[in-house]
């Protein structure tokens, strides 16, 4: 070690948030036990959630140069006006688990940083609350996650007050049927903290907390759901857009377009469905190639970085959405920790479309990525 600088430590930095991982680390300590395994686990084997997370790494970019990137613009058009940049939050649940304030702060922090947000069925706060919220902090459009209620005037009236409130889309959930095999969830008997409501069912806490959550979820969700059934039924009800979530081929994706629906979204449920299934970057190429530009295309599931949510977009996703990183904010330090979590997305993402030559969207194509090989070479696109 003779004649090499010795590394000094810089006093404050160990707090510091750079990145998501710094985040999830931060935020995760804030969280008991239980809450962070309901948040972060995924189903079986944890096969999926490790490999939404590591299936990004087989994919480089092929940065350009000399390419003046000084006017750099990362908004795109969505629900008819202009956001940010591609990423939104997904609908996650329980988010008061996370902070005192939930929902709502997450719409701040949506909306003062130029982004939208998704509402879940299983939020903590009522749609008009989250929808306040967001509002009085600058433009926001929101979409409402939905799941098939065997109670179809529960489902109806939570479609309803969505629209009335100015929701945009319905974000179907259509992988669940049932939930998927959570070793951690019944190990622990897990149920949501008391003093916790769930105003879109109208339920106290008192309620949901009386069976487990696998069996609260059974209880309220319809197992015989299908293409055929539940996209008509839909369109009779409400105008709002249709958007089916938790696609991961070419079949579903042809149904979606077949059925009339206006989007999807490439998601395995943050792995927490069946596990097995591919991480949403392997099953995205497939999925936009059979859509071949008849509805949109969004993808969710492992996003922790700027660069991954670059080769999302090469790949032909038009919008990428975050759900654990939000929670992570929460947990870490409310509406400014999401507001943190966005700001990181924000920076990363757009030094990274400058630094691999892209002045706008459009500019990330297939051709800004290769896939790396064990034979040889870097193999293009």
């Amino acid at each position: 070690m003779a004649g090499r600088p010795v590394p000094v430590p810089v006093e404050g930095l160990e707090d510091k948030i750079l990145c998501i991982k710094d985040l999830e680390e931060a935020g995760s300590k804030k969280l008991p036990k239980a809450i962070r395994d309901f948040f972060n686990s995924g189903s079986t084997d944890q096969v999926t959630i490790h490999e939404n997370n590591t299936a990004y790494s087989k994919y480089r970019i092929r940065s350009r140069v000399l390419i003046d990137v000084s006017k750099a613009d990362t908004s795109i058009e969505l629900f008819g006006r202009r956001i940010a940049f591609p990423l939104c939050v997904s609908p996650a649940g329980v988010q008061k688990a996370a902070h005192p304030d939930g929902e709502l702060a997450t719409s701040r922090a949506c909306a003062k940083k130029g982004v939208n947000q998704g509402i879940s069925s299983f939020a903590n706060y009522s749609v008009a609350d989250i929808r306040t919220a967001g509002l009085s902090n600058g433009p926001i459009d929101h979409v409402m996650q939905m799941y098939t209620f065997k109670d179809r005037e529960l489902e109806l009236r939570m479609i309803r007050e969505a629209e009335a409130r100015g929701c945009k889309a319905i974000f179907l959930t259509a992988d669940s049927p049932v939930l998927g095999v959570r070793y951690n969830e019944w190990r622990g008997n897990f149920r949501v903290p008391e003093g916790i409501a769930f105003p879109c069912f109208g339920w106290s806490s008192e309620k949901f907390r009386e069976k487990a959550h696998d069996d609260t979820f059974t209880s309220l969700n319809d197992d015989a759901h299908s293409w055929a059934r539940e996209i008509p039924w839909l369109r009779s009800v409400t105008k709002m857009e249709i958007w089916i979530k938790g696609v991961v081929t070419a079949e579903d994706t042809l149904k979606a377009v077949e059925t009339g629906c206006d989007g999807i979204i490439v998601s395995n449920h943050g792995g927490r469905q069946l596990d097995g299934v591919p991480a949403t970057i392997d099953a995205l190429p497939e999925c936009v190639e059979a859509a071949a530009g008849r509805i949109r295309v969004h993808i969710d599931g492992g996003i922790r970085s700027g660069a991954e949510m670059f080769k999302a977009l090469a790949l032909g996703a038009e919008c990428c959405w975050v759900g654990r990183p939000a929670l992570w904010g929460l947990a870490y330090d409310g509406q400014q920790g999401v507001e943190i979590m966005l700001d990181t997305f924000y920076t990363e993402f757009k030094r990274c479309m400058q630094l691999a030559g892209c002045n706008s969207i459009k500019d990330i194509t297939k051709s800004c990525l290769g896939v790396v090989r064990s034979d040889g070479p870097l193999a293009r696109l």
